[in-house]
C-alpha cells in the first residue's frame, strides 16, 4: 500500500474518491468515532498529515472530492462520514452524497476506488468486517476511461454534502 500512499503526496491535477461502504472498519477503531457515537458530532482536528496534505493540494489548484452512497436511513457510519465530509471540506475536498437507490438506478459499482490523474485507479478491496485488505492499481485505459464514466455520473447526480446533510435531517424529522 506504500505505492497508493504516495499517490496522494504525487498526483498533478485531481485525486477523487467513490465510497460505497456502509462502514469502515478504520473509522469504528478511531475515537473520533467514539465521540460521534456518543455526542453526535466531532470537534475535528485539521492539523493531522492528511489534512496538512489536503490544504497544500488544493492551495495548489489540484482538486480533490468524493461522493459518498448513503443509505435511507443512514448507518451510523455513514452519518458519521457526513460529519466528517465538514473536516474534509475543510481542506478544500468537494465533499458530495448519493443516496444507494439513487447510485444503484445509476448502475453504479459498489467498489470503493481512488481516481488520480485520471490514468491511474485504485481499487479498494475489504472484507465482510469492511477492512481494508488490499489496494489494486490499474492503468489499463479502457479500465481507466470506465472509472471515470462511474466518476462523472457520480458527480453529476449527486448533492454537496451540506444540502445532504440537510435532508438527512428532514428525514429523522419526519
Amino acid at each position: 500500500m506504500n505505492e497508493f500512499g504516495k499517490l496522494f503526496q504525487t498526483f498533478q491535477h485531481s485525486a477523487w474518491r467513490l465510497e460505497t461502504r456502509r462502514g469502515y472498519a478504520s473509522d469504528r477503531e478511531d475515537a473520533t468515532y467514539r465521540e460521534f457515537v456518543e455526542t453526535g458530532t466531532v470537534a475535528w482536528d485539521l492539523d493531522d498529515d492528511w489534512c496538512r496534505n489536503m490544504c497544500a493540494q488544493t492551495a495548489d489548484g489540484k482538486r480533490v472530492g468524493r461522493v459518498r452512497i448513503i443509505d435511507d436511513p443512514p448507518t451510523t457510519g455513514q452519518l458519521y462520514l457526513l460529519d466528517n465530509a465538514k473536516r474534509n471540506s475543510a481542506t478544500g475536498e468537494d465533499m458530495r452524497n448519493l443516496w444507494r437507490a439513487d447510485a444503484e438506478r445509476l448502475q453504479l459499482p459498489a467498489e470503493d476506488f481512488w481516481i488520480f490523474d485520471s490514468r491511474v485507479i485504485a481499487l479498494l478491496h475489504f472484507d465482510e468486517a469492511d477492512t481494508l485488505l488490499r489496494v489494486e492499481l490499474l492503468t489499463e485505459p479502457a479500465e481507466v476511461v470506465r472509472y471515470a464514466q462511474v466518476r462523472d455520473a457520480a458527480i453529476h447526480h449527486s448533492s454537496s454534502f451540506e444540502h445532504f446533510t440537510e435532508l438527512v435531517a428532514a428525514r429523522r424529522h419526519e
